[in-house]
């Protein structure tokens, strides 16, 4: 796919199930700031695989959009989104860096293309944080954090200070996570699972899915 899109300057959510229309009202915001602060006017609108999709906003073709066009990938699922996020910068398009206007980001800190921070989510100081993070509401990550590439954290998480986290983990709702120490980070594995409303009070190993207070392993049925 080549040449200017049909619709010019799209923001498009990818995406159009619960956390894609989840994004919609404040991305509108966000880009009429964005526009603001540029002078180039965009048309927040969905992409879905499913030409069935109903969403909030027009829903259109993926090939109606092109070089100028931006996408919010709007999948709670890692390895989704990786795959979606390939597609698009293959077609010429440009991540949009999506921060709620009532988000807060720190001073000193280190983040990656494509993130979603949602409305009163906060990033603190000295946070290192990779490609498609999703931050949802009221969520937080406090000092001296590294992050990964393709991270998920639903609504309410609390990821306090000297905390690592692995590529593709997902941080369910109401999650609270022990801060670590310097030179000692308490660590969540690539692709780990933490359940809603856990307690992690020690390191989860990769691909670990943890639940409870304490969070413990969960086994198998």
């Amino acid at each position: 796919m080549t040449g200017e899109s049909t619709l010019p300057r799209n923001i498009a959510i990818y995406g159009t199930g619960g956390c894609g229309r989840a994004l919609a009202h404040s991305l509108i915001q966000a880009s009429n700031i964005w526009a603001k602060n540029t002078g180039t006017k965009m048309q927040v609108v969905f992409v879905d695989d499913d030409p069935g999709a109903i969403a909030p906003l027009p829903v259109v073709p993926f090939e109606c959009l092109g070089i100028g066009d931006r996408f919010v990938i709007g999948v709670a699922d890692g390895h989704t989104r990786r795959r979606l996020e390939k597609k698009c910068l293959e077609a010429g398009l440009s991540a949009f860096d999506f921060r709620a206007p009532s988000a807060e980001i720190g001073l000193g800190n280190s983040i990656g293309t494509g993130v979603v921070l949602m409305s009163n989510a906060m990033i603190t100081t000295n946070v290192r944080i990779g490609r498609q993070f999703q931050c949802n509401i009221y969520s937080y990550v406090e000092h001296d954090c590294v992050i990964g590439d393709f991270v998920t954290f639903a609504p309410r998480v609390s990821c306090n200070g000297n905390v690592h986290i692995g590529d593709y983990a997902y941080v369910g709702a109401g999650a609270v996570i022990k801060q670590g120490a310097p030179g000692r980070p308490l660590t969540i594995g690539q692709g780990a699972v933490v359940g809603m409303g856990a307690v992690v009070t020690k390191d989860v190993a990769p691909g670990a899915i943890v639940v409870g207070n304490p969070a413990r392993v969960m086994e198998q049925q």
